[in-house]
C-alpha cells in the first residue's frame, strides 16, 4: 500500500531555526500580556458545534462557515475551535462568578477549512487579549497600547488603523441606504476588488446617487462625523485621546469593516505599511460574552496570528548557548554542563571529533564553543572560542560563566 508521506494542505512543520525564531517570539508576546495584568487561560480545542454558530446566519462570518465539522462515536456535532472569542460565552455560562473586570490572554491553535495560500493556512496560532466586564474606552486603549508595545519590542514598523461599527451603521444610514449588512459585506472586500467593482456591487442594494454620497461621506474625517453628531464618532475620538496618553498613534480607516458577527462598538486593523492584509485585529463586542447568561456583559480584545507576527519580527532567536566538547575529558565536561545548566545556560555536550562538533555547533548557530582537554585541566582554565569571530581565550570557570549568563 503506497502511503502518502506529507503534510496535510494546509498544515505545516516548523523545525529549527524558524521554530526557535517562534517561541522567541512567542515569549516576548507572553512577557506583554503578563506585564499588563493578562492572565492566561486554556480551553478545549474541541466544541460542540452548535456553540460554534453564529445567531443568524446573515451575519456569519467567513471563520465561522469555514468552521471544520465532525463527529465523535455517540455521532454528536462537533468541530474544531476556529478562534477564541466565542468560547468565552460557554466560559461565563458555566462559571458565572468570574470576577470582572476578567483580563484573560490565550495563545494557541485554531483551525478553519479555508482555502490555502502563501500565506494562508487551515491551522495557525493565535494570540489573544481580552478585557471582559469593562464598558470604558480605557480598556479599548489599553489593548492597543498592549499591541504598540509588542510591535515595538519585535521590531515591526505597522500602523494601527481604527473604526467604529456604530459610526458605520450611522453613515449608511444616512444615506437611507436599506440592507445595511449586505453594505457592509462589500465594502470590506475594498482591499481584494477595488473600489470601483464595490461600487458596481453595491448597485443591487442602493441607486447610483445613494452610492456616490456613500463614498464621498466614507472620505471624509472624524472631525466631520463628530461636528454632525454621528453616531461613535465621540467614541473613536476619545479612544484616540486616550492612546495618545500612552503615546499611541491611531489612523482613521472609515471603510473598514471587521467581523460582522459580533463588533459592537470601535474596531481596530494592525497593517504593515504598503501592504492590504493585517496582521492583528480586533476590537469591542459587548454582545457575545453575556449571550447565555441572557445578559449584556462588556468586553474588548484584540487578536494577532503568530506566523505572521514572526515572519516579521526583527529578533534573535534563542538558539542553545554553548556547546561543550570534550577532548577525552568526559568527566569534567559532564561537570561543567551540569553547573551551565543549573545557572540557566543551556548547551550541549560533545564527545567525539572537534571538527564535526563545530561544524554541528555552526549548523545551529550556537555562539560558543567550550573545549576540556588535558591542556585546560592542567592550566586551570577553559578555551572559549567565539564562534562569529573565531576569537579563543583561555578563562577560569567563573569568567566563563560570567561571559555566558546573560
Amino acid at each position: 500500500m503506497n502511503i502518502e508521506v506529507s503534510t496535510v494542505k494546509g498544515f505545516q512543520d516548523f523545525l529549527p531555526p524558524e521554530s526557535l525564531k517562534r517561541q522567541t517570539v512567542k515569549k516576548i508576546i507572553e512577557k506583554n500580556f503578563k506585564l499588563y495584568g493578562f492572565l492566561p487561560i486554556e480551553t478545549p480545542v474541541v466544541e460542540f458545534d452548535e456553540l460554534m454558530k453564529s445567531d443568524t446566519l446573515e451575519a456569519e462570518d467567513e471563520a465561522v462557515s469555514d468552521r471544520f465539522r465532525l463527529q465523535d462515536r455517540a455521532k454528536r456535532n462537533l468541530g474544531l475551535r476556529y478562534e477564541f472569542t466565542f468560547q468565552l460565552a460557554r466560559i461565563f455560562k458555566e462559571n458565572p462568578n468570574i470576577k470582572l473586570p476578567f483580563r484573560r490572554y490565550q495563545i494557541g491553535e485554531v483551525f478553519r477549512d479555508e482555502p490555502t495560500g502563501s500565506k494562508r493556512f487551515r491551522q495557525f496560532t493565535q494570540c489573544d487579549a481580552d478585557i471582559v466586564g469593562e464598558s470604558s474606552i480605557d480598556a479599548d486603549a489599553e489593548c492597543l497600547s498592549l499591541v504598540s508595545d509588542i510591535l515595538k519590542e519585535l521590531k515591526i514598523n505597522a500602523e494601527i488603523q481604527v473604526n467604529n461599527r456604530k459610526l458605520l451603521n450611522s453613515i449608511i444610514a444616512s444615506v437611507q441606504i436599506e440592507n445595511p449588512m449586505n453594505v457592509m459585506r462589500e465594502l470590506d472586500k475594498i482591499d481584494k476588488i477595488g473600489e470601483d467593482a464595490i461600487k458596481v456591487n453595491l448597485q443591487k442594494y442602493a441607486d447610483k446617487n445613494q452610492i456616490l454620497t456613500l463614498f464621498k461621506l466614507l472620505e471624509k474625517s472624524l472631525e466631520f462625523f463628530k461636528e454632525n453628531a454621528f453616531d461613535g464618532a465621540k467614541e473613536l475620538e476619545e479612544l484616540m485621546e486616550k492612546c495618545s496618553n500612552y503615546g499611541v498613534k491611531l489612523e482613521f480607516n472609515p471603510f473598514m469593516v471587521r467581523g460582522f458577527g459580533y463588533y459592537t462598538g470601535d474596531i481596530f486593523e494592525i497593517r504593515i505599511e504598503g501592504q492590504k492584509e493585517t496582521i492583528g485585529a480586533g476590537g469591542r463586542y459587548d454582545k457575545v460574552v453575556g449571550k447565555y447568561l441572557g445578559k449584556e456583559i462588556p468586553a474588548v480584545g484584540i487578536s494577532f496570528g503568530l506566523e505572521r507576527v514572526s515572519e516579521l519580527a526583527k529578533v534573535e532567536a534563542e538558539a542553545t548557548q554553548v556547546i561543550i566538547i570534550s577532548l577525552s575529558q568526559d568527566k569534567e565536561s559532564i561537570k561543567l554542563a551540569k553547573k551551565l545548566r543549573k545557572s540557566n545556560v543551556s548547551c550541549v555536550v560533545e564527545f567525539g571529533k572537534p571538527g564535526k562538533a563545530l561544524d554541528y555547533a555552526n549548523s545551529l548557530q550556537i555562539p560558543y564553543a567550550i573545549f576540556i582537554g588535558e591542556e585546560e585541566i592542567e592550566k586551570g582554565k577553559l578555551k572559549l572560542k567565539d564562534m562569529k569571530s573565531g576569537e579563543e581565550k583561555y578563562l577560569t570557570e567563573k569568567q566563563v560563566l560570567k561571559a555566558l549568563i546573560k
